[in-house]
């Protein structure tokens, strides 16, 4: 996670899902939020529409892959060689969980539980938690800590809708705090991985005689300290703008009907809907 080209990728991913996951859940619980069901994975119709998660399906293994190629050659502390054999295992569980949401979808549907489905998507949070920052000190470690608590955000949320999935604010977390997670690691990439927004200061450890050491040290106390508050203070800005962002697509999509999600008019929502009546206790009849 050291180089600005991994941050940057990392925000493509993120950002996107997060952003397209708000506008739909919004737009199916704005259409019937009596029947709202939130789902691993909202589906356009037709399928070839769903572009965004064949990207995931190629580029996800390319990643891990790359990450073991890093665990096989770097040469540099075997704190920071194994880091990369961790990650590759936390994205290659992230990519096992895209391949479970399209079989759910296209193959059997009535043999994968969905509820199973987000169970393991926040498994797969936890592990991408426990090695986040992994091998990292200096001014990152305080940055990689925030980013980890994210990703306890999003293992909290799927794992209470694996057993509610009705629950509306579940969503609403596990959606922004995808979001939140692509504009704070695209930040954290500016200030940790480049010279033009390195924090004053402040300076990475590049490659040195075949070492390559992904701290980030201040010259003095006074230049970490200061950037420790400058980075937490970023976070708070971060955290309101998607805030901010949040409420207001829901107010947009509320006033606006033409701009919500289009599968919240199709055939998910006729789907959701017959759940919801299956689910509903049978009426009772008086009889005079």
């Amino acid at each position: 996670m050291a180089s600005l080209a991994t941050h940057f990728s990392a925000f493509i991913f993120l950002f996107p899902v997060g952003l397209r996951r708000l506008l739909c859940s919004y737009s199916l619980y704005l259409k019937n939020p009596s029947s709202y069901r939130s789902k691993p994975w909202y589906f356009s119709e037709p399928k070839w529409k769903n572009l965004d998660l064949y990207t995931l399906l190629v580029a996800l293994p390319i990643a891990s892959f790359s990450e073991i190629f890093l665990f096989l050659t770097f040469s540099g502390h075997p704190t920071y060689r194994f880091a990369f054999f961790q990650q590759s295992a936390a994205v290659f569980l992230f990519w096992a969980l895209v391949i479970l949401v399209i079989l759910k979808e296209y193959v059997d549907s009535a043999t994968i539980n969905e509820g199973y489905v987000f169970i393991i998507a926040g498994i797969a949070f936890l592990v991408e938690y426990s090695v986040i920052g992994k091998g990292v000190g200096g001014l990152g470690a305080p940055v990689y800590e925030l980013l980890g608590k994210l990703s306890l955000v999003c293992a909290g949320s799927c794992l209470y809708l694996g057993m509610r999935p009705s629950a509306f604010f579940a969503e609403y977390l596990l959606s922004s705090g995808l979001v939140f997670k692509g504009t704070w690691v695209l930040q954290a990439g500016l200030n940790l991985g480049t010279d033009v927004f390195a924090l004053k200061g402040c300076h990475q450890l590049g490659v040195s005689t075949g070492q390559w050491d992904l701290d980030v040290k201040c010259a003095l106390e006074e230049d970490g300290l200061r950037g420790i508050a400058l980075m937490n203070l970023l976070f708070i800005v971060h955290a309101i703008g998607v805030v901010v962002v949040s409420f207001g697509l829901f107010g947009l999509l509320s006033c606006n009907r033409n701009l919500r999600f289009g599968e919240a008019s199709g055939p998910l929502l006729a789907q959701l809907e017959s759940e919801s009546m299956l689910m509903r206790p049978a009426p009772e009849f008086e009889l005079e």
